[in-house]
């Protein structure tokens, strides 16, 4: 019953309706010479944070991800978006959306929200919320961590510019702790310092104005016939003849488990739906090419039957759970150099050398040294065909990328997301890379969450499909297959051999597909 009534109190003390400001005078366990005790009566003062109902703040307690994320978002000024559920979860979407953190780390079941935050994680949330701009040398900064080794590479960022600025700093050994917990005392100094580097708490946000709209081009659609051998001209892929293009479309599942929805009558009715793009996602891992060199044959044949129906078709070395692209460089270079002997006669190809490199790695320090690689091995065989490279973080970080561009023609940047996951973080991420001169190619992108359930949510999938048919930027939608998951195109038990009517697809195939040569 303590416990219950324990948990009902927290709820009520988080939520976004803010309590009155308290004093730390109030609080029995906040003593004068606490080395807290301004911040605490700071950030309680402000509303930014509150004590309990019998007069304590503990300030030692862990502080929840819910907890946390909560208070940076009234210091950001974060409002929060619709929820359902779990009393943080309109504040939780808002700041995933914001792109403090990822889907992965703080998954929208909740499971994880009333878990201690680890101080990694605290780390990123704070500064990419209060203090985004502010860098930390790497060199300088990871000197004075001397469990740095703990630290995932994924934090590297956050961590070395908090560290930089003085808004996280060691205990008395030098140790950061980063997959420990935050006391709530250490959160009021994390977001108060945080904060304070751009000018102090924020009031709360009005909604964001979308921004002024971007004069689209006319892009040609069409298949190869029409359009031949493309090449990428700025930041536009454009036909053989200069024009922009635009290829619209569907991935394949992995091709180990649902390759049979790749075959000929498959794709010709792909084709009879209006797409011209289909990608052939062929695994490296999770039972798929390097433990069965079998697939490569069937890649190969589903790159075939798309040639036949005059798509255009990407070659996809798909890697998930092995996300970092050197494990396997070697053998990815001998089979694009196979693959590049076998079509560099052929227009409808496109290489994906790297479907979503993820975990402890970096643009600059893993992927882009692949993709030098793998490029130069495809160059080798074919010299023109386009190229597609994926970045850090799931293929997210296209920002990076373009701040460290790859020298060479016909070279673009993957950007993949789902509409229950992903807004317009990502979005901006994309016109930050456009702006920068990269050319940005979305090859995998669902109406679902990034787990493939949930939704399916129509009304961002439009904003999203709105929004990159103004900047004719391509796209190829996860997946088709008759999986029983919400990004699934086909309904279960629909025919492998094609012939779909509208009753076989699913909610999501029914509107990827009705948006294959429409443009709203």
């Amino acid at each position: 019953m303590l416990r219950k009534a324990l948990a009902l109190a927290l709820a009520l003390l988080c939520q976004l309706t803010l309590l009155a400001p308290q004093s730390c005078a109030a609080y029995t366990d906040v003593p004068q010479n606490a080395w807290y005790h301004d911040m605490v009566n700071q950030m309680s003062q402000t509303g930014l944070l509150s004590g309990y109902q019998d007069g304590s703040f503990r300030p030692d307690n862990p502080i929840t991800a819910a907890e946390f994320t909560t208070v940076t978002a009234r210091a950001a000024g974060l409002s929060p978006g619709a929820s359902s559920g779990h009393w943080a979860a309109g504040i939780m979407q808002a700041a995933l959306e914001k792109g403090w953190y990822d889907w992965d780390e703080l998954p929208p079941t909740g499971e994880q929200y009333d878990q201690p935050i680890p101080r990694q994680l605290a780390a990123k949330i704070a500064m990419k919320a209060l203090a985004p701009d502010v860098w930390g040398d790497y060199n300088t900064q990871s000197q004075k961590i001397q469990d740095f080794a703990a630290l995932e590479g994924r934090y590297y960022e956050p961590v070395l510019a908090a560290y930089q600025a003085g808004v996280l700093q060691g205990d008395d050994d030098g140790n950061f702790r980063p997959k420990e917990g935050l006391s709530r005392a250490e959160a009021c100094a994390v977001v108060l310092r945080a904060a304070n580097l751009s000018g102090g708490p924020k009031a709360p946000a009005q909604p964001e104005q979308p921004a002024a709209p971007v004069q689209p081009v006319q892009p040609c659609k069409g298949g190869v016939s029409e359009n031949g051998r493309l090449q990428v001209i700025g930041t536009q892929l454009c036909n053989k003849n200069g024009q922009p293009v635009t290829l619209r479309g569907m991935s394949s599942h992995g091709m180990q488990w649902y390759g049979q929805f790749a075959s000929a009558g498959a794709l010709a009715s792909l084709k009879e739906w209006g797409a011209n793009l289909f990608r052939v996602a062929m695994y490296t891992g999770e039972g798929g090419y390097l433990s069965d060199s079998s697939l490569k044959e069937k890649a190969f044949a589903a790159v075939d039957a798309a040639v036949q129906q005059d798509l255009y078709v990407i070659l996809d070395w798909h890697i998930l759970s092995d996300g970092n692209p050197m494990d396997h460089a070697e053998q990815a270079a001998e089979f694009f150099t196979e693959a590049a002997q076998r079509y560099r006669d052929t227009p409808n190809i496109l290489y994906e050398i790297c479907n979503e490199p993820n975990g402890n790695v970096s643009w600059s320090g893993q992927v882009k040294p692949y993709a030098q690689q793998v490029i130069a091995a495809i160059r080798a065989q074919d010299p023109k065909g386009v190229i597609l490279v994926g970045s850090p973080t799931w293929s997210q970080d296209v920002h990076l990328a373009a701040q460290d561009p790859l020298e060479g023609e016909n070279i673009m940047y993957t950007l993949h997301f789902y509409a229950g996951t992903h807004g317009q973080q990502l979005r901006d991420r994309i016109d930050q890379a456009l702006a920068l001169g990269a050319p940005i190619f979305v090859s995998e992108w669902g109406t679902s969450r990034a787990d493939g359930g949930g939704g399916v949510y129509l009304e961002e999938s439009k904003t999203w499909l709105d929004f990159l048919d103004q900047r004719s930027v391509s796209w190829c939608n996860w997946s088709l297959c008759d999986k029983g998951e919400t990004s699934a195109a086909l309904n279960p038990g629909a025919n492998p051999a094609g012939g779909w009517s509208e009753q076989d697809l699913s909610a999501s195939g029914r509107f990827v597909f009705s948006r294959f040569s429409s443009s709203n």
